[in-house]
């Protein structure tokens, strides 16, 4: 943590104060390069014992320090008699500088010389092995090196005490490899902070946001909802069972989150597996009734949560949050309506823009629940001059939003698509530390995710209202997708299925960032979102900005 701390002190936090961790190829290949000296703890050998003997060797040596206030685990240690020497190993090359190392790495290796100076041996130099170069440096531990690394010992320690997330580099090449980079949003907080101008794009035009993370990911939810049915694992698989009769498998890398809909069973095993690796188990009912997530103790700190619970206490930040959220959501359902339906319905588009004009007025959250049910009104109104059902009956006449249980085909569409929307905003704010039930907009309730419910508001026809007219129009369900009676409509089994994949494919949709520019998908944007809420609750940010789409 003291080589991250020289390095990048919001890193250090991250990682440090709230536990934040994502691997990238370069870990990776960090972990592989230590596997040899991580493989068994060994112990130093007597600093007083004297001989001319070849030095010992001992491996991933523990050490630690009250006076120093430094705990560590050494790569390894040569030693001889009373003189030790610590060789740190880095997984890339030699740098091409004068010192042939970087400041963090010197750093790291000082300290590890005070820690053996503390356990008694003598120790002057110490040594970095570049795996990749397969090289080694020697750093010579010089008085000037140790002052710095005392200083930064003490920075850090005071840094560890600290709520405050520092902030970030400023158009840094240390971001570019940083597998933090996707959760620190470096010039994104730039960008939101006002100074976009001094972040620099790939291509080295100013004034645009770098995406330092994958556009999109390679693991995706895997749903299970073959009734009766029970999720077990064999090694690093999940496998999918009913009457000892196998009906799939995935890999567990290529598992985002498991979905159970419905009466579906899961070993304790495999449960065990999923909240290790922390994969999220999302319960759902049959219908489209979101139960809850089971998920593995992950992030550790308390303070985003604390500042959400005072946010949410405060009127002022709940009516800003509100008319953000409220004001993307009437807008992306405008654009929706103004993008697609034809003729153009000018005079609907215009009521809906004077209603859009009086939410950014609005004083509190009632206000602003009165003008989002104006301007929905508008909007599903004029939702059926959206579809264009390849087998047209009257069952498809949509004329307003019902639910509890849906009373149509669309309408059942829509229920289930926000209920998997408001999954997977629930698994997003998880995943940054929030309480996914305690809203601000949205005011708790038993049983309801309140504040996924904030965040999916303004992607609601972004991803499942357009999820569902591609689905209908494209013919990828038909009137034989649903159950349908006196009581309601229900989406069946095939169904399901159906709308799922065409609700996936929009979620892995690529997309040009609404506000940062870039390409990513629509699954990226959200949770980019629940990070940038995060800040905004921290005051990382100073305001929270809806995504709306042109």
């Amino acid at each position: 943590m003291l080589n991250e701390f020289v390095y990048c002190p919001r890193l250090f936090h991250l990682m440090h104060v709230e536990g934040r961790w994502e691997d990238n190829a370069y870990t990776l290949e960090g972990i592989a390069a230590h596997r040899r000296v991580d493989r068994r703890e060994q112990l130093l050998p007597d600093p007083k014992a004297e001989g001319d003997e070849a030095p010992e060797i001992a491996r991933s040596v523990s050490l630690s320090s009250d006076t120093l206030g430094l705990t560590a685990k050494l790569d390894l240690v040569e030693s001889n008699g009373s003189v030790a020497i610590p060789v740190d190993t880095k997984r890339g090359r030699v740098p091409a500088n004068a010192e042939r190392s970087w400041e963090p790495e010197r750093v790291q290796l000082m300290a590890q010389g005070l820690l053996l100076r503390e356990h008694g041996y003598s120790c002057d130099e110490g040594v970095l092995y570049f795996a990749a170069s397969r090289t080694r440096v020697t750093v010579s531990l010089t008085e000037e090196l140790e002052r710095a690394t005392r200083d930064y010992i003490a920075s850090a320690t005071r840094a560890a005490g600290s709520t405050v997330l520092p902030p970030p580099l400023d158009d840094s090449p240390k971001c570019n490899g940083c597998s933090l980079a996707g959760i620190c949003l470096p010039d994104e907080t730039m960008a939101m902070r006002g100074d976009r101008g001094h972040v620099s794009s790939e291509n080295g035009d100013t004034g645009q946001v770098r995406r330092l993370y994958p556009p999109r990911d390679t693991a995706l939810p895997f749903y299970v909802q073959e009734q009766g049915a029970r999720v077990g694992k064999k090694g690093e698989r999940l496998v999918v069972s009913k009457s000892d009769e196998e009906l799939g498998a995935a890999r567990l890398k290529d598992v985002s989150q498991l979905v159970l809909m419905g009466n579906v069973a899961i070993s304790a095993q495999a449960l065990h597996l999923l909240c290790e690796e922390d994969v999220p188990v999302v319960h759902v009912s049959r219908g489209h009734w979101f139960y809850g997530v089971t998920q593995g103790v992950t992030l550790r700190n308390a303070y985003d949560r604390a500042a959400q619970f005072q946010a949410a206490a405060d009127p002022a930040r709940v009516a800003r949050f509100g008319r953000a959220i409220v004001f993307a959501k009437g807008a992306n359902q405008r654009t929706l309506l103004g993008r697609n339906v034809h003729p153009r319905p000018q005079q609907v588009l215009k009521e809906m823009s004077m209603l859009l004009n009086r939410v950014a007025g609005a004083i509190d959250a009632d206000q602003l629940l009165g003008w989002e049910g104006a301007i929905a009104a508008k909007y599903f109104a004029n939702f059926a001059a959206l579809l264009k059902p390849r087998d047209f009956d009257a069952a498809w006449d949509f004329t307003s939003r019902n639910r509890r249980p849906p009373k149509d085909p669309v309408n059942a569409l829509l229920s289930f698509g926000y209920a998997m929307l408001s999954k997977e905003c629930t698994v997003a704010l998880l995943a940054e530390g929030l309480d996914p039930w305690w809203g601000l907009y949205h005011k708790p309730r038993h049983g309801r995710p309140a504040l996924a419910l904030d965040l999916m508001e303004e992607f609601r026809p972004l991803v499942v209202d357009s999820a569902v007219v591609t689905a209908i129009n494209t013919g990828m369900v038909t009137l034989s997708s649903f159950d349908r009676s006196n009581a309601g409509c229900a989406l069946n089994a095939q169904g399901r299925k159906d709308f799922i994949r065409a609700y996936e494919g929009r979620l892995d949709q690529y997309v040009t960032h609404p506000m940062f520019q870039y390409r990513c998908s629509w699954r990226s944007v959200i949770r980019v979102q629940a990070r940038l809420l995060s800040r905004w609750l921290r005051g990382d940010v100073p305001e929270y900005e809806g995504i709306r789409t042109r």
